[in-house]
């Protein structure tokens, strides 16, 4: 389970983050929607550890991120919106790496790594180099890495980037299967909303740093008494006209 409690983040005079308060369960697919400079990848970069909150707290799996990171990272699956990949290696020594990293058992690390490059399709190419690897084949491969460990939380930004619509439809069953089936709480960032409204269970939407609605989709229509549009339109509706900080510019 994955738990922000009123947490900030200051860049000297600017509130990226503010008074951030959310709670995703296990088995949970929780999307977080917001405009660009709204704070999705500052609070993003909080919950994969790069970045510490200037105030408040982050509970992964009941371990405190501040106090004891690396329980709370060793739970942990991210995938970035920008993978980097050493490109020298080849995809399955890429797992083999990412499985020392975790200190995984060797056989389990090689079953686990022939399932996942099965799964994200990419058995066939286990032996080629990263570098010959198209965007989409790369992005596969990052997932792949992050489950390696069989994470009970996994923070993803931006999962659709670079894949076509038969690797997105793959993808979007296998974030389904880990939470629905295996209880995995996947927290997601996107600016797609076809994305959002397909897979996922509540939505969370970021306004200037501020969490400005929440709930399912239907929760989140009722809150302005919309009765037609899709995602898109009901987003707009949320964020326009909602006012920065004092002090602050949008």
């Amino acid at each position: 389970m994955i738990k922000i409690d009123r947490v900030n983040k200051n860049y000297r005079k600017h509130q990226a983050v503010i008074d951030l308060t959310l709670t995703v369960n296990p088995g949970e697919i929780y999307g977080f929607l917001g405009p660009n400079g709204a704070g999705k990848t500052t609070t993003i970069r909080m919950l994969a550890g790069a970045l510490a909150p200037s105030s408040g707290s982050i509970l992964l799996g009941g371990y405190n991120l501040a106090s004891q990171p690396r329980l709370a990272k060793s739970i942990l699956g991210y995938i970035p919106d920008r993978p980097f990949l050493y490109e020298k290696l080849s995809g399955h020594e890429f797992l083999e790496f990412t499985a020392n990293m975790y200190r995984l058992p060797r056989a389990h690390a090689e079953e686990r790594s022939r399932e996942l490059l099965e799964t994200f399709e990419l058995w066939d190419w286990k032996d080629e180099l990263i570098e010959n690897y198209s965007h989409g084949m790369k992005q596969r491969l990052i997932m792949s890495g992050a489950l390696l460990p069989r994470p009970k939380i996994l923070v993803v930004d931006e999962p659709m980037v670079g894949l076509d619509p038969r690797g997105a439809k793959l993808v979007m069953g296998i974030f389904r299967e880990l939470a629905h089936s295996e209880g995995v709480s996947v927290f997601i960032s996107t600016h797609t909303m076809s994305l959002a409204s397909k897979l996922c269970d509540r939505i969370g939407i970021i306004q200037h740093g501020r969490l400005i609605s929440e709930g399912t989709e239907q929760e989140l229509r009722a809150s302005v008494g919309a009765v037609g549009g899709d995602l898109e339109d009901l987003f707009l509706e949320l964020t326009t006209g909602v006012e920065p900080p004092d002090g602050e510019k949008a």
